[in-house]
């Protein structure tokens, strides 16, 4: 048996070392190919892997720029692996200079054949050494906007808000237009079209929209925002607010926020916003009076109409005060939860990341005996839980159940420390109904114990929660 593997590996050794052909001193073999292939393969990987290293490690030391480290890796790396190249050719024996002619000759087809590549690594270049769009930059082509990731040789990759990645050709941004919102700012510019009824006083129309613009924290002071009177329009007056800012590529949110604004705000000065209307004449109208008569309602009855979030919320103590702006915020940073009778929300000792606000039914703090599930703890509508394990970092020490079919609101824990921060009269609230809460406090007095770094004193527990919620405000 080893008699036959020596034999099968001559054999293969053979093989190997035959000669295929002859490229001027040096015979080409199998072994040959493999070790040039695999040799190349090593200096592309060694090309990437330098350009690793200078971007991410090198590079930064110096404090060049997110864009100025992608282009000089990405020239140095390439240079690099074509000298590596070259060296790796002339160490197997491959004289380039009897080559030349040769490659001459090719490289007027091959210029034919790949000239889109030609022109993308000529257009990659220019881009990495102009550095008009550069890594980090938001840009937008065309129907494309997003950030731009990379930019090589050959393409240059962007991500756009929608989490993907597309890869654009080089030739495509050095011949386009190119949209670059972060060339020397970030500063950006946002118009808002709005159309008022005929009869509305322009004057109060720009200083509501003018307050607006100011209390919106995105929007710069200078220059100031402005509002332009464009035209009388067909059924409205048309105005333009323009208003600047330094997170342009916010834009879409800026502008979202400033039209609640603007419609909330119009409804309280009574100011209309027309649509086009037309009048209709119809001829032979008896002719079309079965056409106006009611049909039988035929089926179920509709189910009715599921309460909107807004008006359970309403319905809360805490938010009770509250303007239809900040519930909007309120709504979203938070959702609306539904749970069966007996449905689990979360076990004991299971970490939580959000506050809990009963909006319909039922919630109990329960525990197991002999299998069952006795409630220890009920939270009825109005009422609210998780706030202590969410601002002590720890679990829950109990399991929460729905004793009927329950619509919980959830806000996660970036969302309740924003409303802490800005209604902090809703923290003192929380805080004395905390406190009233003696077991619960019972359950998480070691961690109350360590937070405040006092003897325990079961007659000021509010005090330590209290403390707690103005660490929260200041962060």
């Amino acid at each position: 048996m080893p008699s036959q593997v020596i034999e099968l590996w001559s054999s293969f050794v053979s093989i190997a070392d035959a000669p295929l052909f002859r490229l001027g001193r040096e015979t080409i073999s199998l072994r040959w190919l493999f070790q040039v292939v695999l040799l190349l393969i090593l200096v592309a990987i060694l090309a990437r892997f330098f350009k690793g290293v200078l971007k991410n490690q090198l590079l930064p030391r110096l404090g060049l720029d997110l864009g100025n480290r992608e282009a000089i890796s990405t020239v140095m790396s390439g240079a690099g692996g074509a000298l590596g190249y070259i060296i790796v050719l002339q160490a197997v024996g491959i004289n380039l200079d009897s080559l030349a002619v040769i490659i001459g000759g090719l490289g007027v087809g091959i210029g034919f054949g790949l000239q889109d590549v030609t022109r993308n690594l000529i257009s990659g270049l220019t881009l990495l050494i102009e550095r008009k769009v550069r890594v980090g930059d938001f840009v937008e082509i065309e129907n494309i906007s997003g950030y731009v990731q990379e930019v090589s040789m050959r393409a240059t990759v962007i991500q756009t808000f929608n989490g993907s990645n597309v890869v654009v050709p080089n030739t495509y941004l050095a011949d386009s237009p190119v949209l670059n919102w972060y060339y020397e700012t970030h500063r950006g510019r946002i118009d808002i079209a709005i159309g008022v009824a005929y009869g509305t006083d322009p004057v109060l129309v720009t200083e509501v929209l003018l307050n607006i613009a100011h209390s919106e924290p995105d929007v710069l002071r200078e220059p100031a925002p402005r509002v332009i009177f464009r035209e009388f329009g067909d059924s409205a007056l048309k105005f333009e607010l323009w208003v600047w800012t330094d997170a342009i590529e916010r834009r879409v949110f800026i502008k979202s926020s400033l039209n609640f604004k603007i419609d909330y705000y119009f409804r309280q000065h009574n100011i209309s916003i027309p649509f086009p209307q037309r009048d209709i004449w119809i001829r032979n109208a008896p002719a079309l009076s079965p056409l106006n008569e009611p049909a039988e309602t035929v089926g179920m009855p509709l189910a009715p109409a599921t309460p909107s979030l807004k008006s359970l919320l309403q319905q809360v103590s805490y938010f009770q005060c509250m303007n239809d702006l900040q519930l909007r915020f309120l709504i979203e940073s938070g959702y609306r939860k539904h749970l069966a009778a007996k449905e689990i929300l979360f076990r004991a000792q299971e970490a939580i990341s959000n506050f809990y606000i009963v909006l319909q039914g039922q919630m109990a703090a329960v525990y197991e005996e002999n299998g069952e599930l006795k409630p220890m703890m009920t939270f009825n509508p109005g009422e609210h839980f998780g706030e202590l394990p969410l601002m002590l970092g720890v679990a829950c020490p109990t399991t929460m159940m729905a004793m009927t079919d329950t619509v919980l609101f959830v806000l996660p824990r970036e969302g309740f420390e924003q409303l802490l921060k800005e209604h902090p009269s809703l923290a003192d609230d929380i805080a004395v109904a905390i406190a009233r809460r003696q077991d619960v406090l019972a359950q998480h007095q070691q961690e109350l114990q360590q937070l405040s770094r006092q003897e325990a004193d079961q007659s000021r527990p509010i005090n330590w929660i209290r403390d707690r919620l103005q660490k929260l405000l200041s962060w």
